[in-house]
């Protein structure tokens, strides 16, 4: 009797367990999961080009070993701020251009299928980069484009696993290690009405205070000073009091350019001193020097991965030197082409200065326009800045005109015949009120835009940047000059 309850107990128990283990596999049958379980596949949605779903599928493709738990919902998505996130990949940065003469500085979101967009990896200095909504994306990095995310959804195990096969073969953007940023600026001569003015506000940064944020933010900021800083100074003669070096650094200023015809006004001496204050302060100097084989000397830089070669020259008035005394290095057909030439077996872009004849058509009552053309001033400027891009160079830039000018493109590079003045006391005709800043910005070891800034001063001596309706209004105005 107490054998055959052990055996009703011990089948039903079997009879348990079979059941149990019937029911286990039914389960996994109709849900897929355990030895019915199917691997997870990925799902692309409806909005997913072809080239974002070419690129998910060869990196899969070859990736054999991949095992996902669960189905990966990839979709597409585009947003006009750079955010981050684990399940977020960004795929692509799109930025808004337009022509290289487009007067256009900022449009809207809503105009953007007005314009080109281009990838920022495909980004050249033949074409104009828009600000987008007032931010432009090579100051900003994180605004002023359209960003292209490749968003994840599914079990965290699998979205992790799809982000570390993705994440290497997405391009590398621009960033703030890798992106370098220079400035250029015009004339700079802190001197005559400026010293009276510096009298009565008694501080340098006075003259730099609307612009000096703008400035900072660069990697590196130039200017071509004509001014020497001396006690000599006074306000008649182009010299700079002492103090007033304090406008210059507060603009955050690392490249003092010397090819100006007025640095020996106050003689040798002041010239000297000037100099070597520049090199107390850790400013580098370039197309002038103490001595004319100083002069001589070319500005290479190398940051951020990026170098490139910065050469300066005297073809003007006066002011530069042949010997053993300060002053502008002389232009010369051959010293130019050595220079370039041995610039470009480094490897490095080269922009050239050219302090050069200044055209003087200046007017106390009309808007004169006779400065905006190149040609205006002496001699052949047209057929000497195309002989320097002839050359090699990538970038021309004139730094004597008092008065902004015309700029085109020219062969393979970009010509901007005159910058006009960032600092100095010439209020009373409009053309000498403006200038010009150039922005190049450096990625990858090459030059991939310049942006044009303009500026303007009035009877204050404060620069600052022009609105944006102005400032589109005058860049219009100087490529409508440009030579034909």
């Amino acid at each position: 009797m107490q054998k055959k309850k052990i055996g009703i107990i011990v089948g039903s128990s079997i009879a348990i367990i079979i059941a149990a283990i019937v029911a286990i596999f039914a389960i996994q049958f109709f849900t897929k999961t355990g030895v019915f379980h199917q691997p997870g596949v990925i799902v692309f949605g409806e909005n997913v080009s072809d080239s974002q779903r070419d690129f998910v599928n060869n990196i899969i493709t070859n990736n054999t070993d991949l095992v996902l738990e669960d189905d990966i919902i990839i979709s597409s998505q585009t947003r006009t701020s750079l955010e981050t996130s684990n399940s977020q990949l960004l795929y692509n940065i799109l930025v808004p251009t337009t022509d290289f003469y487009n007067p256009t500085i900022s449009i809207n979101t809503d105009e953007v299928s007005s314009y080109n967009l281009t990838p920022i990896l495909e980004l050249t200095p033949q074409q104009k980069l828009l600000a987008l909504d007032g931010e432009y994306y090579l100051d900003t990095l994180n605004s002023g484009a359209i960003f292209e995310y490749l968003n994840l959804a599914g079990n965290s195990n699998d979205i992790q696993k799809i982000t570390e096969l993705l994440q290497p073969q997405l391009p590398t953007f621009p960033n703030k290690e890798t992106l370098l940023t220079f400035a250029q600026t015009g004339v700079t001569a802190l001197s005559r009405g400026m010293n009276i003015k510096l009298k009565q506000v008694g501080d340098a940064k006075y003259f730099a205070a609307n612009i000096a944020d703008f400035l900072n933010q660069f990697d590196l900021t130039h200017t071509s000073n004509e001014a020497s800083f001396t006690t000599l100074a006074t306000d008649r003669n182009i010299c700079s009091a002492p103090q007033m070096i304090d406008a210059l650094t507060a603009i955050g200023l690392d490249i003092v350019e010397l090819t100006g015809n007025h640095n020996q006004d106050c003689g040798d001496e002041a010239a000297l001193d000037t100099i070597a204050r520049y090199t107390e302060l850790g400013i580098q100097t370039v197309g002038g020097g103490a001595t004319s084989a100083q002069a001589a000397i070319p500005l290479n830089i190398s940051q951020k991965g990026n170098n490139f070669t910065l050469l300066a020259y005297n073809l003007s008035t006066g002011g530069y030197t042949l010997d053993n005394t300060p002053g502008a290095n002389f232009y010369t057909t051959e010293k130019a082409q050595a220079d370039i030439a041995a610039a470009k077996e480094r490897g490095d872009t080269v922009i050239v200065d050219v302090q050069y004849f200044e055209c003087n058509s200046y007017d106390n009552t009309t808007d004169d326009r006779t400065c905006d053309y190149a040609n205006s001033a002496a001699g052949d400027q047209i057929g000497l800045f195309h002989e320097i891009i002839d050359l090699g160079a990538d970038v021309v830039v004139g730094t004597a005109a008092h008065q902004p000018q015309t700029y085109e493109l020219y062969g393979e590079g970009a010509i901007y015949y005159g910058l006009g003045n960032l600092f100095f006391d010439q209020i009373w005709w409009p053309g000498t009120t403006r200038s010009l800043i150039l922005v190049h910005y450096f990625f990858n070891n090459q030059l991939i835009q310049t942006r044009i800034v303009p500026t303007v001063y009035d009877d204050s001596m404060q620069t600052r940047l022009m609105n944006t309706v102005d400032a589109e209004n005058f860049i219009k105005r100087l490529n409508q000059a440009r030579p034909q």
